[in-house]
């Protein structure tokens, strides 16, 4: 990858990785931008510094793999945070909440037998990248730390919201987070070009207050969200605001 944001700098053309990852003269500081604003982030919300933060990071990062970029992202900001996070004294769990419409198939991959990251999923299928079954787990010292929950397109929006969250209690019951980080994919909008979730506004914002709240036991307000997919822009911008305010407000 980094010879391909080489030869984009050296040419100035714009290169593909694979039919959905080009890359441009300027993707690979942009990526790397991405990925320590998120590290910056959780140093800033664990420091108390702010009480969460949003990360609004363009490439998004949920479908890298530790050696392989792909569907739009280069580096998997969301995991290189967690990593980091778990080298700061007293965080020892990480949970990571992921919405976006499509799986996070980087970040399930790099955790899937890390017991110390639990990464709870509800995304689409059938749709890109075509991962993420229900009945993947988790793999060794880390099974029981993934939950997967597929979902078809097209339903009324509550039920996505409610089987979020179910997702989130089932998660809590076995895993007390220290930190808790969100991959905020708005691409589960109702106007989304991508996918065919149902999701408004006020979905999102629900799905984000009740985050918040329901981590708050063990996270203590320390949620440090990262902007995923969202290909509507008027959309993404609705949704963005929405999620900002309730970061806002729940976390004060």
């Amino acid at each position: 990858m980094r010879a391909a944001c080489e030869r984009a700098i050296e040419t100035g053309q714009i290169l593909r990785l694979d039919p959905d990852t080009p890359v441009s003269p300027g993707s690979w500081d942009a990526a790397l931008a991405a990925a320590g604003c998120g590290v910056a982030a959780v140093d800033a919300v664990l420091a108390g510094e702010y009480r969460a933060a949003f990360c609004v990071v363009r490439p998004p990062g949920h479908h890298a793999t530790r050696d392989r970029a792909m569907g739009f992202c280069l580096f998997n900001s969301i995991a290189l945070a967690a990593r980091h996070a778990l080298t700061r004294p007293g965080i020892e769990r990480v949970l990571i909440v992921d919405w976006d419409v499509h799986h996070g198939n980087g970040t399930q991959d790099i955790f899937y037998e890390d017991p110390s990251v639990f990464f709870l999923s509800m995304h689409q299928h059938p749709l890109f990248p075509g991962t993420g079954p229900a009945h993947e787990r988790g793999r060794g010292a880390g099974e029981g730390t993934t939950l997967n929950l597929p979902m078809p397109a097209g339903l009324a929006p509550q039920r996505y919201v409610d089987t979020l969250l179910d997702g989130l209690d089932d998660a809590l019951d076995r895993f007390a987070p220290d930190l808790t980080l969100v991959s905020a994919g708005f691409d589960a909008g109702a106007e989304d070009p991508l996918g065919g979730f149902t999701l408004t506004e006020a979905d999102f914002a629900a799905l984000a207050h009740e985050v918040v709240e329901r981590t708050r036991p063990t996270s203590r307000n320390r949620v440090v969200s990262f902007l995923e997919g969202g290909y509507n822009p008027d959309e993404l911008g609705r949704n963005v605001v929405s999620h900002l305010k309730v970061l806002r407000d729940a976390t004060a």
